[in-house]
Formats: C-alpha cells, structure tokens, sequence
C-alpha cells in the first residue's frame, strides 16, 4: 500500500440513507432474550446494511391457549423499522403448550408441529402473525435449519419439511396474499434433503430458499449458490437464493459452529469479507451476516438451566449476566466496522458485470515470485450506479495464512480508478508509477496490492462514498 496515494476514508452510511441494499444481519433469539435490543438498535443501524433477521417466538408470544400477545415483536419491529431498517421474520420454534415434548427445552426450540393438534395450532398462531404484522413485514420464512437435528429433533425429513411448508405457506397466503414466503433455511449440503422438499411441493409455494453457510472457505459457497439455485428451477425458475445466515467466531473457545478454529477479530472480518461478497457475485437477493451480537449458544437447554455455551459470532462483544443474556456496553468489533465499509460502497442497486479486466501475472519484485494467475484469484465486477466496481482477493486459508501480495491487470475501461480496502476503509489513488506508459486500448496496472480478503478497485466518481 505504501505506493498508493491515501486521499480519504469510506463515509459510513446510516440506514435511513439507504434505499436499497443486499447486506443484511442477524438480530435473532429475541425469543428466548438473548440480550437487550434497546442497547443495539442505534449501532444496528449505523451499519448501513438494509436487512434484519428476526424470530418470532411461538412460545413467547403464545402463553395461554389461543391468546396471543405480540407486544415484545412489536416493539422489536417498529424499532427497527424506525430506524430505516428492514426486519423478515423466521417463523420457529415450538410451543410447550401442545407438545410434551417442546416443555423439555428452553423456548420450546427444535420441536416442530408437524401433526395433530400440535400443527393446528401453529397454523392458528401463523396466521395470527402474519395478520398482525402484514402491514410491516414482508418477507416471511418458515423454520430454521430443519436439516439440523438439533433444529428438527424428530430426526430431519426433506419430505416431512417439504410438507411443512406447503402447510404453513397456504396460512400465510390466507392471512398476507402478497406476502414473500421464504423456504429452505437449510445448513447441511444435502442435496437429498432439499430436493425431497421440493418434491413434497415446496417449490409451488415459496418465493425465496434460504441456506447457511458457516466455514472458513467462501470458495464451497460458489457452488452451493449454483447448485441451489439449479435444484430450484427445476420447480419453480422464479425462486431467488437468499444467505440466511453466515458468519464466523471472534475468537477460540466459545460455542457454535466453526468453534474450534484460531479465530481472532481480524480472521473474523476477513471471512465476513470474503462470504459476503462470493453472496452477492452469486447475485443472490440479500445476505445476512449471523450475528449482530455475541450471544448464547445451544438448542438443549432444559426450562431453567443455567446458560453456559456462547457464541462470538457478533459485530458487537458483550459480556454475559448469570441468566445467560449478552450484557455489558456491546462494544464494536473490528467486524462491525468492516461491515460499515462494506456497505458504504454496496449500498444501492446493483447488476452483476463482466468487466473487461484480466489478470496479466508478471514477476513481483516485491514478493520475489511470480504473481497469482487469475484462477488462484476470485474476482469479479458490479455495475452500482455509473461506476463500474471490480473485486479480488486471494482464497487462502485464514486459519494459517495473512496473505500480502502484488497483481498486475490490464483494463480496457480506462476511466479514472481508485483502491478501496474495506478492512480499514482507506481510499487510495493510483501514482502514475503505476500504470505502464505508451499503450493504447487499456491501462495496465503493475504490482498492485492483492490480500486474503476483498478490496476493490472503484472505476468512475469516487466523490460520493468518501
């Protein structure tokens, strides 16, 4: 970087400033009081992401039979959507007033209705819901992670799941016509699984398929959006692919998924970087960032027991009270900014481009080796306004490697250029040093800065993000 010229940094944006946006993140457990959302909202929304994944707490909301108090979602919701944000709700989890079984654990978690009048009463308490916020919520999905035993402890079912949601989306469509029913959810690549959904009918009643998408290499996501998006046409060409849930520890020892790697902020940001943009170069609708907050972990407590497992998957730290609840001043994390810088370039409609960019490689005299070809690079191009947006960055392992290295490209849009870095959001010009004299038909770009994580070279006015 020390070749670049620093002209400025990436403005964050508030989310009443943005108008559209594909980056979302988690605001889920809500059901179960995970934390406190009062101390959250503000620094949610300064964020600058659009989406906010919420869960409606069957069991909260339902206390006595047939009597449904919505108070707590309401107040979550019309926060939120004050504050320019735009909350989809997962429709989960069980409800100990109908099942023996969802009374042995916290929040009645994992047990679904599946028949008799255990489901009957779902579909009452679906529709009471989706009634009830129909005016403010759109997007609505239908359970979570139902591959996942600990999600469907009956043991998971395509088929069974398949139907599910053929039953809860006839609800929805009674209670919300136009609503945008959302299936899928799902956290295991199991083709099996998905495909036996679909053909249990799932594709004739769903608008969107979500899935989950917790590793430390994005590179699996390319496929898994590809792959999805294929098994859905088959039913229904008009499904969109949604990333529900994605994101990684701050650090060792907590609780969750890909609890065991070495991870500090900084590995955690990287992979945040490098999830989020695989999502929207596999242009699905939105992705959302799991989570907002460090928060407890684990499906199997039982009514009472002491909270001991947390997860470290938050842009924002928070310590945790003797009830298991994330405390303390929920202090931004290195996550949380990057995620700023991210949503200050990604913060308007945006097209999928091929750009006419390609990876020349040369020999590095600052690495002493041959630069990357353009398959050990993922790359890629957006079209956001009049600005033409190309991306790169190397798919090494976080886990061992912090990559520093040079590539060259020719490009023949020859429009004035710019670095962005999202992991500090500096703004750099490019020295003339830099670009080969005395060629016609493109500029070429020699040995610039290529990392283990996304930056972006912004073709056209730079003016409005910095």
């Amino acid at each position: 970087m020390e070749r670049l010229i620093k002209i400025g940094k990436l403005k964050s944006k508030h989310a009443l400033e943005v108008q559209n946006s594909r980056l979302g993140v988690g605001f889920e457990k809500l059901d179960r009081d995970a934390f406190d959302p009062e101390k959250a909202y503000d620094k949610v929304a300064e964020l600058g992401v659009k989406w906010v994944r919420i869960q409606s707490g069957w069991a909260k909301t339902e206390k006595e039979k047939g009597v449904y108090d919505f108070s707590w979602l309401d107040k979550v919701v019309d926060n939120l959507i004050a504050r320019g944000l735009r909350p989809w709700i997962c429709l989960c989890y069980g409800n100990g007033l109908y099942s023996d079984e969802a009374k042995k654990y916290f929040g009645a978690a994992g047990v679904a209705p599946t028949s008799g009048e255990y489901l009957e009463a779902w579909k009452a308490y679906v529709y009471e819901v989706v009634s009830h916020f129909k005016d403010r919520i759109h997007e609505w999905e239908v359970w979570n992670e139902p591959d996942g035993a600990w999600c469907w402890k009956s043991g998971p079912d395509g088929t069974e799941y398949g139907k599910f949601v053929v039953d809860t989306a006839k609800v929805i469509r009674e209670a919300y016509k136009d609503a945008y029913i959302i299936g899928g959810s799902v956290c295991k690549k199991y083709v099996y699984f998905l495909n036996a959904a679909f053909m249990a009918g799932m594709g004739e009643c769903i608008d969107g398929l979500t899935f989950h998408e917790y590793t430390r290499d994005e590179v699996g996501a390319i496929q898994t959006i590809k792959v999805y998006k294929a098994i859905a046409d088959m039913y229904n060409d008009k499904i969109e692919i949604i990333q529900g849930e994605s994101g990684s520890q701050s650090k060792r020892n907590g609780a969750g998924a890909v609890r065991t790697g070495s991870w500090t902020e900084r590995k955690q940001a990287k992979q945040l970087l490098r999830h989020a943009m695989v999502d929207l170069l596999g242009n699905v609708k939105f992705t959302s960032y799991f989570s907002a907050m460090d928060m407890m972990e684990g499906f199997d407590y039982k009514p009472g027991e002491k909270i001991s497992k947390f997860g470290y998957f938050g842009l924002l730290a928070a310590e945790f009270d003797e009830n298991g609840c994330a405390t303390g001043e929920y202090k931004e994390k290195l996550s949380y900014y990057v995620m700023q810088n991210l949503a200050s370039v990604f913060s308007d409609e945006i097209e999928i481009k091929n750009l006419p960019i390609m990876v020349q490689p040369q020999h590095s005299e600052l690495t002493f080796s041959a630069e990357p070809r353009h398959d050990e690079i993922i790359q890629g191009g957006f079209k956001i306004g009049d600005n033409e947006i190309y991306v790169f960055w190397i798919p090494s392992n976080l886990m061992t490697t912090d990559y520093e290295g040079t590539f060259t490209i020719a490009s023949a849009l020859m429009k004035e250029v710019h670095l962005v870095d999202f992991m500090d959001g500096s703004v750099y010009s490019i020295p003339d040093t830099m670009k080969e004299e005395g060629v016609i038909g493109a500029d070429i770009y020699s040995s610039f800065p290529i990392r283990d994580y996304p930056m972006a070279l912004i073709f056209g006015d730079i003016t409005k993000y910095i």
